[in-house]
């Protein structure tokens, strides 16, 4: 039974050694580009086989041996780092415990052969069906660094204050800007910020997702860094690129909504799917993620096309009823299980009447299978490839007893000189070891001589923050005093204030014997109230100050310049009569009388002011209310006989007859 997958769409790197030795000269290597379709084959060094991987990014570099690609294993983590995000490296022969290369590519029908090119042709052909592990030496956990992209030291003052604060605020926003595009990728972190004056020195994001999901990138920009670093994991880490679950019976419903149910070998459900939109090559993808058929099996007879399609690219063997099955017998054997629609139930139902027509044979097959042999290999033979149980047994017990082909490239004999390359590569190594422990010193000095720099800037800081705290308590001392002065100013002003009311007070009550006890109008005066000038402004201000009510006498002490707004305005207080100094306008003088307002000459009343304080005597303001009745009369008068005159010449001039 076959387990391959189909080709993949991506750019696949096939890669084995072609000469020399990757312990000893510098070796070249056969490399075969495939997508699926179209094969490309070359020759290059170890140093162009890195440049064409960082610049095409395949999605995989497939090889039968991974230490073909690096000596050891710390060379084999450094190339690994180098790959770019998207590209995995895949060893097709196996984990830590290859298979030859041959006996891979017979398995799942791929053509071999033993020049270097053809064994790089056969990887990159089984890593396209999803054969072999990808090699890992990283977690799925990335840590994002944003930090200061320079040093916050300088020649002290104001100046480097303020540089500082613009560093850590330029870390703060980048770490905002960052945390903000991980929550829009619906990423799991964890965040830790070290705050520093004016915002933050770094942030550390641990994303539980690899460089290539993450959607920021590593750069230096001016104040701030951002360094993208994966997790190492303790060793070498093998995982198949198929992840599948054990041999399996499935069964499937298909038309416009397509279902798909999974059973173990032992009858239990292990997973049920129904898609609307998913085309045949994507069920059998979702079929291949999830399992290995043994069986497929319809509802119905005889077997649709399309599940027969399905049956055929696993080389499973397959199922039908006799009959379609009724819905009451579906219903009936799938009562115990959890569907969300009804061709998930006939799925099922098809997986599990499958089953129970296959169940003695799988018991049968489990009893005959010995320990050590899988189980559901020799059930998916037996059923799919019917042959007899003794036979399979002896056709996988011939493979585990034959010659083993070794995968491992044997290092040959070295010379002399390669020995003492050899020796110079351990001793650049534990001197590289020693650059890079220095290295780990003087970067702990440099962080030990940042925070002396800081706590030397913090020192700056509260030393600036006295002084300014010495001069604002000497600002407000003064700021005190000129308070002070004012107060005394104002209380001196409200003193003379003071005397002048109470002389005001002695001046009413000469001239008025008993004016505050009794009512002004009846004493003969009235109030007047004065207006500066006829304008808006001047009778809002009058209205702030004192108010205007109906019935008041105004005093304008300018009337001229007013137009019709403004003595709309005067007219809408309904005043008892208007004092003017100064002739009124046409128009205001006609929308005054229009209203009805009496308007007089301010010379006709004695009008005693005190500052805003003024009075006038009742008799003088009733004359001339009186004097501008007898002119309105006339006016009335004159208007009425003009309009008879204008009505007269309008009817002449419609009628001349008439008028002869």
């Amino acid at each position: 039974m076959s387990t391959r997958t189909s080709a993949l769409d991506s750019l696949i790197f096939g890669v084995d050694i072609q000469s020399g030795d990757v312990r000893g000269d510098a070796p070249s290597y056969a490399v075969v580009a495939f997508d699926g379709e179209s094969i490309e084959r070359d020759v290059v060094s170890g140093r162009k086989l890195r440049r064409r991987i960082q610049s095409e990014e395949p999605a995989i570099v497939a090889t039968d041996n991974t230490y073909e690609l690096a000596e050891d294993k710390g060379a084999l983590v450094h190339f690994l780092r180098e790959l770019p995000s998207e590209t995995k490296l895949v060893q097709v022969t196996g984990d830590e415990r290859p298979e030859p290369l041959s006996r891979v590519a017979a398995r799942h029908g791929v053509p071999y052969a033993k020049p270097p090119m053809k064994e790089a042709e056969a990887a990159a052909r089984l890593a396209a069906r999803n054969v072999g592990y990808e090699v890992s030496a990283f977690t799925d956990t990335t840590t994002v660094k944003v930090a200061r992209g320079r040093s916050t030291g300088g020649g002290g003052g104001w100046s480097e204050d303020r540089f500082t604060r613009r560093i850590h605020g330029s870390v703060k926003t980048a770490t905002r800007e960052v945390e903000s595009k991980l929550e829009d990728a619906a990423l799991e972190f964890e965040k830790e910020v070290t705050e520093k004056y004016g915002g933050y020195s770094q942030a550390l994001f641990e994303v539980e997702a690899t460089p290539a999901e993450i959607p920021v990138s590593s750069r230096r920009s001016g104040d701030t860094r951002i360094e993208i670093e994966r997790e190492r994991r303790d060793g070498i880490e093998y995982r198949p690129l198929a992840k599948r679950r054990d041999f399996v019976v499935v069964g499937i419903d298909p038309g416009t909504t397509t279902a798909v149910a999974l059973l173990d070998l032992d009858g239990m459900v292990l997973d049920v799917w129904s898609t609307r939109t998913a085309d045949t090559a994507e069920v059998i993808e979702w079929i291949i993620e999830h399992g290995r058929p043994v069986i497929v099996a319809a509802d119905v007879e005889p077997m649709p096309e399309t599940v027969e399609k399905i049956r055929r690219s696993f080389d499973a063997a397959g199922w039908i009823p006799g009959t379609d099955l009724p819905v009451d017998r579906k219903l009936h054997r799938t009562r115990e299980e959890s569907y969300d629609n009804d061709h998930e139930r006939d799925a099922m139902a098809a997986a599990l009447f499958a089953f129970d027509a296959h169940e003695d044979q799988f018991d049968r097959i489990a009893e005959k299978t010995p320990a050590g042999f899988d189980r559901g290999e020799v059930t998916a033979r037996v059923v799919a490839g019917e042959e007899s149980v003794e036979a399979v047994l002896d056709d996988l017990s011939e493979d585990e007893e034959s010659d083993e082909e070794s995968t491992e490239h044997d290092p040959r004999e070295l010379t002399a000189e390669e020995k003492e390359i050899k020796r110079l590569e351990a001793r650049i190594e534990r001197l590289e070891g020693h650059v890079e422990d220095l290295k780990d010193t003087i970067q702990q000095k440099d962080s030990r001589v940042s925070e002396l720099e800081e706590e030397l800037s913090e020192a700056r800081r509260e030393e600036r923050r006295e002084a300014r705290e010495r001069r604002e308590v000497t600002r407000l001392e003064r700021e005190n005093e000129r308070l002070k002065r004012e107060l005394a100013e104002a209380e001196q002003a409200n003193e003379e204030l003071d005397g002048k009311l109470e002389r005001l007070k002695e001046l009413w009550k000469l001239d008025h014997s008993n004016f505050a006890d009794v009512a002004a109008e009846k004493q003969g005066l009235v109030p007047v109230k004065p207006v500066e000038q006829f304008t808006k402004d001047a009778i809002g201000a009058a209205e702030e100050s004192y108010g205007l009510a109906p019935d008041d006498v105004v005093y304008l002490r300018d009337a001229s310049g007013a137009g019709r707004a403004t003595a709309e305005r005067l007219a809408d207080r309904d005043p008892r009569v208007v004092l003017r100094d100064g002739r009124l306008s046409e128009q205001a003088d006609e929308v005054l009388f229009d209203h009805g307002i009496p308007v007089g000459p301010a010379d006709d009343v004695t009008i005693q002011e005190i500052d805003e304080l003024a009075v006038a005597r009742e008799s003088e303001v009733e004359s001339v209310i009186d004097d501008w009745e007898d002119r309105a009369e006339q006016r009335r008068r004159e208007k009425k006989s003009a309009k008879l005159d204008e009505v007269i010449s309008e009817h002449r001039a419609r009628d001349p007859a008439a008028d002869g």
